[in-house]
């Protein structure tokens, strides 16, 4: 099977999605290859900031995903031993009116895929795994294969877009060199029902050197992100789960009854290995990585999806002026990473610095 597009993308996050509508809305021919075969697939980075939300504003969006499904956040509270001792609200004065949006993937795909969808410039493969890259004799990438239900799939385009995340295939069959900085923790998830009354809040607690995280999600759920030691998981689960409960419990006394209802083994935890990555470029001849292919964030400040979605309004509006007519050429794909690296780049310094800074909001 054939498939002839003018930009492939490889990963049908957000970034994909919305650089994906984005271009096909302006008749450019794109094909949308996601791995999985539901979109509702959970992810971790779930808040929109003000520049994600900007930019779903701008392209005539926000409002599908505020149908779809999505929940700002009234303030942040930060814990210690059952009350809370700060809390940080909008500004009004600086025109915020919350201060974050949980949007659960489901919601914002949803909502993108939902209007690229009908584009007659666009397709969607989804249950579609890419396996390597094309090239022609010049060595310039000009598409992918593709497998679907066993059967191979070959696309030709002019550009490649590897947004398949951090662990991107596109970026290990181009070759390209990633460097990754571990930040001395990992991340335990878990998401446990909301309690009568409970607001849409995040909250932030320390227990003894360990950040425990709670965030308001919709649905009437609480998402639960617990710092740990780097690499402590296999040795921690090997021991009861009881003494682990009880120091949050010391911290949210309020959630008590749920907690120990709904967290009763370490299987209800899911592991997320945390650090950051940086590639040595972003472009090649005909392919471009982006998003967490491109520059893995780690969870703090929920700064990767925003970048992300930064990441697609920026190269959608590059490659609408490029010559799509035959591969197209490194140099002028690496004006993306131009105009990207330096804000990737402070984020990056941010996070680092958010969270060297964390302890001091429990002094």
């Amino acid at each position: 099977m054939l498939v002839q597009a003018d930009v492939c993308i490889v990963g049908g996050g957000p970034a994909g999605a919305l650089l994906g509508y984005l271009l096909a809305k302006r008749s450019v021919s794109v094909v949308l290859v996601e791995r999985h075969a539901r979109i509702d697939k959970e992810f971790r980075g779930e808040h929109l900031t003000a520049d994600g939300e900007e930019i779903l504003v701008r392209h005539g969006l926000f409002d599908k995903v505020a149908q779809e499904g999505l929940l700002p956040m009234k303030r942040v509270e930060y814990w210690q031993r059952g009350e809370a001792r700060e809390v940080l609200l909008p500004d009004p004065e600086a025109g915020e009116a919350h201060m974050s949006i949980h949007v659960p993937q489901r919601s914002l795909l949803g909502a993108i895929l939902g209007q690229a969808k009908p584009l007659p410039s666009f397709r969607l493969l989804m249950g579609t795994c890419a396996k390597e890259l094309r090239r022609d004799s010049e060595g310039r990438t000009i598409g992918i294969k593709a497998i679907k239900n066993g059967e191979e799939i070959t696309i030709a385009s002019s550009v490649v877009v590897g947004a398949d995340g951090r662990h991107s295939v596109i970026r290990q069959r181009a070759g390209i060199a990633s460097t990754v900085r571990k930040h001395g923790f990992d991340l335990l998830w878990a998401k446990v029902p909301q309690p009568e009354g409970w607001e849409p809040v995040i909250r932030n607690a320390l227990s003894g050197d360990q950040p425990i995280s709670l965030f308001t999600q919709t649905g009437g759920f609480i998402q639960i992100g617990w710092n740990i030691p780097e690499d402590s998981y296999p040795a921690l689960r090997k021991g009861p789960i009881e003494p682990f409960l009880r120091r949050f419990v010391e911290e949210y006394p309020d959630l008590e009854e749920t907690i120990r209802k709904r967290i009763v083994s370490w299987s209800d935890f899911t592991l997320l290995k945390v650090y950051s990555s940086y590639s040595e470029t972003w472009a090649q001849d005909g392919i471009v990585i982006m998003g967490d292919a491109a520059h893995t964030m780690s969870p703090t400040g929920a700064f990767g999806i925003n970048c992300a979605l930064k990441d697609a309004d920026v190269l959608a509006e590059l490659l609408l002026r490029t010559d799509l007519s035959g591969p197209a050429g490194a140099e002028s794909l690496r004006e993306f990473e131009r105009r990207r690296r330096e804000e990737i780049n402070l984020f990056h310094r941010l996070q680092q610095e958010k969270e060297n800074a964390y302890s001091s909001h429990f002094r």
